[in-house]
């Protein structure tokens, strides 16, 4: 078996993992919106296949879960859950924070191996990484009116979806690939999430200055 081919048998199993836990996250925001069961499922399905939906387009390959409908059925047997056990959560948001995490670290291997599947580049590598990991989440969050978790001020969140995908590239260059590889991937993409999270880790944010004044004329 060749390493693209051992990439593609993969794939399924990290968009599987992918679908059902961005699923849970959907659900959970479907949650503080007050939706109903349908829109439980709507939110719940648009989180779980948004980002992989793109990556496949963008690569010109067939779009996942029209390949594999069931990923649908997963995505919608998580949304249900939560419909029904929602409130017994303490802090819905917390949770969501942490599904995401975990979330975020399978799917950026996913956008990879995907890239790696279609013998990209290491620039599409790197962005596929990206728009798998965050671009279901950025859906989920404008859809219900939240601020995106993508752009919190500061935050670790593309970053660490970079940093994954990165983690990939320069494995390569000394000959680690397959399975090794995006196993890294997603240990560095959680580490750092997680860091932000539990942490406080953040990056530098732009801070405005007032423009200067020309000073009187004598």
């Amino acid at each position: 078996m060749t390493a693209a081919e051992g990439l593609r048998a993969l794939l399924p199993f990290l968009d599987y993992a992918s679908v059902a836990i961005f699923a849970l996250t959907g659900a959970l925001v479907a949650s503080r919106a007050q939706l109903d069961v349908v829109g439980f499922i709507f939110i719940a399905c648009l989180t779980a296949t948004g980002g992989g939906t793109l990556r496949d387009v963008m690569l010109d390959r067939p779009v996942f879960w029209i390949v594999d409908p069931v990923m649908l059925a997963v995505a919608s047997a998580a949304a249900v859950i939560v419909f029904l056990t929602a409130h017994r959560l303490e802090s819905r948001y917390r949770a969501i924070l942490w599904l995401d995490a975990f979330a975020l670290a399978v799917a950026v291997p996913a956008g990879v191996a995907a890239a790696l599947a279609q013998g990209a580049g290491w620039p599409v590598i790197l962005v596929m990484g990206m728009i798998t990991g965050c671009m279901g989440g950025l859906m989920r969050d404008v859809v219900c009116n939240e601020v995106p978790l993508v752009l919190k001020q500061g935050e670790l969140y593309v970053t660490c979806a970079f940093a994954g995908a990165l983690a990939v590239v320069l494995l390569a260059l000394i000959g680690v690939q397959g399975g090794t590889a995006l196993l890294a991937c997603a240990a560095v993409t959680l580490c750092l999430r997680a860091g932000s999270l539990a942490l406080g880790w953040k990056l530098p944010v732009y801070k405005s200055h007032p423009p200067r004044t020309n000073p009187p004329k004598r």
